[in-house]
C-alpha cells in the first residue's frame, strides 16, 4: 500500500496487513517504501532501567526474555493479530490503532509489574498519539520486510519512535506497572531455550547507527555503505547457524523460562521450574532424534530458524548484529567513525563472542515462529550506551 492510500480513519490492523512484504532488506533504506501510520494510532514503548549494568552482572538473557515479553504478551492479547513491532534487546516498541490502544496500555503495565517482580527489573514503559509524535515535528512510517515466507517484520522510520523514546525517558507519557494479579501477562510461547551461537568467523558485532540530524542523502550512502559491507559475509553474516543454534539440555534458560510460564498463572516457581524442565526435555529429545511429532517437524523448524531470524532492522537507525571476522568489523567501525566526524550519524559497536536468540513460537507446526537476535555479552544494549554517549556530548 502506498501512502496515498491511507485513510487517516482506519481504526484496525487492515492498514499494517495490506503493506507489501518487501524482500530485498536493502530496499528500506529507501524513505519512499514506508507508509505514514494513520493519525489516530498510537506508540508504545518500553525500555529497562540501567540494562546495561544488568548484562554486565551477566543478566543478558533475562534482559533479552523481558523485552521479548513486551511483543510476546501483546501479541496474545490480540489473538494473534499482526501488528507493527520491533524488538531493541533491552527494550520494544509497538503501533497500534487507538481502537486497540488500551489493550496496549494494560499490556504495557503488567509486563512492567511481572519485570519487577520476577527479575527486579524497572520496565519503564510509555504510550505516545501519532497525531502528538507529528505535532513535534516527527512521523511514524512503517514498511515491512519478509525475511523468509513464514514472517514479516515492521520497520520504523520517520523518528517518531525514537521521540516516543526520549519522552519516556523524561518521565512523559508514563505507564504505572501493574501489580497483584493484574502483573500477570500472557507469556504463552515465548522462550529462551537455544543456547548461546559463538561466533563462527571470529566475532559478533553489534552495530547501531541513528541519524545526526533529519535523514538525507548522506545518511543513505551510510546505511547503503554498511549493508554492503555486511553483504560480503553472505549467509554468513546472520549469527543463526544454518541447522539452529546448539542443542543442550538442562538449558541455559530453563530459571528464566520457568518464570515466563509463571506469569500468567501465579503458581508456584518451583512448580513452574518443573513443568518447563519437563517440557524443554521433551523438546530436547524431539530435536535430537528429528521424529515428528503429530505435525510439529523438528528439522523443518530449525532450518526455518536461521531464514525467521530478526538479526538486522530499521527502526529510526539502522541494527544490526552480524557474525564477522575482525578485518570486517574493523571496516564497518571505520566508515561509522567518518559518519560521525562528518555529523552524518550517531553510532555505537559493541564486539563479542557469541548471539543469543529469544524465540516467540504461538504454534510449534507453524511456519510463523518469530526469532530476536541480539549479542550475547551486551549486545545492542552496549552499543547504543556507545552511541548516546557520543550524542549527549554533542547536544
Amino acid at each position: 500500500m502506498t501512502a496515498s492510500k491511507t485513510s487517516d480513519k482506519a481504526t484496525d490492523l487492515a492498514f499494517y496487513d495490506a503493506l507489501p512484504r518487501l524482500q530485498d532488506f536493502s530496499r528500506l533504506a529507501d524513505p519512499a517504501v514506508y507508509a505514514p501510520l494513520p493519525a489516530d494510532w498510537v506508540v508504545g514503548v518500553a525500555d529497562i532501567v540501567r540494562s546495561t549494568e544488568a548484562v554486565g552482572k551477566g543478566g543478558y538473557k533475562a534482559v533479552n526474555t523481558v523485552a521479548a515479553a513486551v511483543i510476546a504478551a501483546l501479541a496474545n492479547a490480540l489473538d494473534g493479530g499482526d501488528f507493527p513491532f520491533v524488538f531493541g534487546g533491552d527494550g520494544a516498541g509497538f503501533a497500534l490503532p487507538s481502537a486497540q490502544a488500551e489493550i496496549g496500555r494494560r499490556t504495557l503495565a503488567a509486563v512492567a509489574g511481572w519485570a519487577s517482580e520476577a527479575f527486579g527489573f524497572e520496565l519503564r514503559t510509555a504510550m505516545v498519539s501519532v497525531a502528538e509524535i507529528r505535532s513535534s515535528g516527527r512521523d511514524v512510517r512503517v514498511a515491512r520486510f519478509a525475511p523468509s515466507g513464514g514472517v514479516a517484520y515492521a520497520m520504523f522510520d520517520g523518528g517518531g519512535l525514537a521521540f516516543a523514546e526520549r519522552c519516556m525517558k523524561q518521565g512523559r507519557y508514563r505507564i504505572s506497572p501493574a501489580e497483584g494479579d493484574a502483573a500477570r501477562p500472557n507469556l504463552d510461547g515465548l522462550s529462551c531455550r537455544f543456547s548461546a551461537m559463538p561466533a563462527k568467523r571470529g566475532l559478533v558485532l553489534s552495530v547501531i547507527a541513528v541519524p545526526a540530524a533529519e535523514p538525507g542523502a548522506a545518511f543513505a550512502a551510510l546505511v547503503h555503505d554498511l549493508l554492503a559491507l555486511a553483504a560480503e559475509g553472505g549467509d554468513g553474516a546472520n549469527p543463526v547457524p544454518a541447522g539452529g543454534p546448539p542443542l543442550h539440555w538442562p538449558t541455559a534458560g530453563m530459571a528464566i523460562e520457568a518464570r515466563t510460564a509463571a506469569a500468567a498463572t501465579g503458581r508456584p516457581l518451583w512448580l513452574s521450574r518443573l513443568s518447563v524442565g519437563l517440557r524443554s526435555l521433551l523438546a530436547h529429545l524431539t530435536f535430537r532424534s528429528g521424529v515428528r511429532i503429530g505435525v510439529f517437524e523438528p528439522d523443518r523448524y530449525r532450518t526455518e530458524l536461521a531464514g525467521n531470524s530478526d538479526f538486522r532492522k530499521f527502526d529510526d537507525g539502522l541494527r544490526m548484529t552480524l557474525d564477522c571476522t575482525l578485518d570486517l568489523a574493523d571496516r564497518i567501525s571505520v566508515r561509522l567513525a567518518t559518519a560521525e566526524a562528518e555529523g552524518v550519524a550517531f553510532a555505537g559497536t559493541h564486539r563479542q563472542e557469541a548471539a543469543l536468540m529469544t524465540c516467540f513460537v504461538p504454534v510449534a507446526s507453524r511456519s510463523d515462529h518469530l526469532h530476536f537476535v541480539d549479542g550475547a555479552m551486551g549486545g545492542y544494549a552496549a552499543a547504543a550506551a556507545m552511541a548516546f554517549r557520543r550524542e549527549a556530548r554533542q547536544a
